[in-house]
C-alpha cells in the first residue's frame, strides 16, 4: 500500500512540475494566460494608478459636470488644463479675477492645477497649487485616486488640508 501511495505522490509531483513548465512557456511566448494578458493588465493597472488622462470635474455645490480637464505629467510633476467648460455662464469666459499672466486669459486651455508630485509612499500627489477661475484665488493642492483609479479627489486648501474643499473628478 505504501508503494502505491509513493507512486501516486511521484505522479502528482510530475504533473505539478509539468503545469509549472507549461505556465512558464505560455508566459515566455505570450499565450493567453501568459505574458500578453498580464502585460495588458499591468498597463491598465498602471494607468489606473496615475491621474494622467482626461477627467470630468463635478461642481461640489450642484453635483453637475462642470468641465473636462486633461492632467499631464512631465518630469514627475502633474499639470491640469481645462480642455472644455460644460455650459459656461457666458461664451468664451476669461479669468478676469486672476492675477499676473492669467489675468483676462481664456479659461479654456488654462493650466489651473500645477506642481503636484507623488508623496513618499506614492498614494497621493501633493505640493501643488490649484486656481479657482471664478474668484482668481490660488490654493495649495493635493490629489488622490480612489475607486480603482476611476475617481480623483482633488483638495484645495489654505495652510493645512483641514481647511479646504474637496472635489471628486470622474475619469473621462
Amino acid at each position: 500500500m505504501r508503494r502505491v501511495e509513493a507512486v501516486i505522490d511521484d505522479r502528482r509531483k510530475v504533473m505539478a512540475t509539468g503545469m509549472i513548465a507549461t505556465a512558464l512557456l505560455a508566459f515566455a511566448i505570450g499565450l493567453p494566460g501568459g505574458g500578453v494578458g498580464e502585460a495588458t493588465a499591468q498597463a491598465a493597472a498602471s494607468a489606473a494608478a496615475s491621474p494622467v488622462g482626461r477627467w470630468q470635474t463635478i461642481d461640489d455645490e450642484t453635483g453637475k459636470p462642470r468641465a473636462i480637464v486633461r492632467v499631464t505629467e512631465a518630469g514627475g510633476v502633474l499639470t491640469g488644463r481645462i480642455e472644455k467648460l460644460i455650459d459656461p455662464s457666458r461664451p468664451n469666459p476669461t479669468c478676469d479675477a486672476c492675477e499676473g499672466d492669467r489675468k483676462g486669459k481664456p479659461i479654456e486651455g488654462m493650466a489651473f492645477l500645477t506642481g503636484l508630485k507623488p508623496n513618499e509612499d506614492g498614494s497621493a500627489w501633493e505640493g501643488g497649487e490649484i486656481l479657482d477661475p471664478n474668484n482668481g484665488k490660488v490654493y495649495r493642492a493635493r490629489a488622490k485616486l480612489v475607486d480603482g483609479g476611476r475617481k480623483l479627489e482633488v483638495r484645495g486648501f489654505i495652510g493645512v488640508a483641514l481647511f479646504g474643499r474637496t472635489q471628486t473628478w470622474l475619469r473621462d
